[in-house]
């Protein structure tokens, strides 16, 4: 049985099998844009510098597509030292981010 979200689209219930399909999330941090006599010449320990700071959102993806945005976290406890990522801002997947 399918739902309908508030956009009027259908939807599929959380017992609909396809719900149980594993994704992968890509979370990307920064990017870095060195020239290739630099990517050439990195080592062990070198430090790529990113466009990003460590308080910087993160954006969360979807293959291409932009799910949403968040931020970073070091977890405790029995996951300490895990990262996790808060989220901040979720995309309307009908409308977007």
């Amino acid at each position: 049985m399918a739902d309908t979200d508030p956009s009027g689209a259908s939807r599929p219930s959380a017992d609909h099998p396809f719900t149980r399909v594993p994704i992968e999330i890509t979370v990307s941090v920064g990017r870095a844009h060195p020239l290739v006599k630099d990517l050439l010449a990195l080592e062990n320990e070198a430090v790529l510098v990113l466009d990003k700071r460590v308080e910087d959102p993160v954006e969360l993806y979807v293959g291409d597509k932009l799910i949403a945005r968040g931020e970073l976290q070091e977890l405790d406890g029995d996951n300490a030292g895990q990262l996790a990522v808060r989220l901040t801002e979720v995309a309307d997947l009908a409308n977007g981010l």
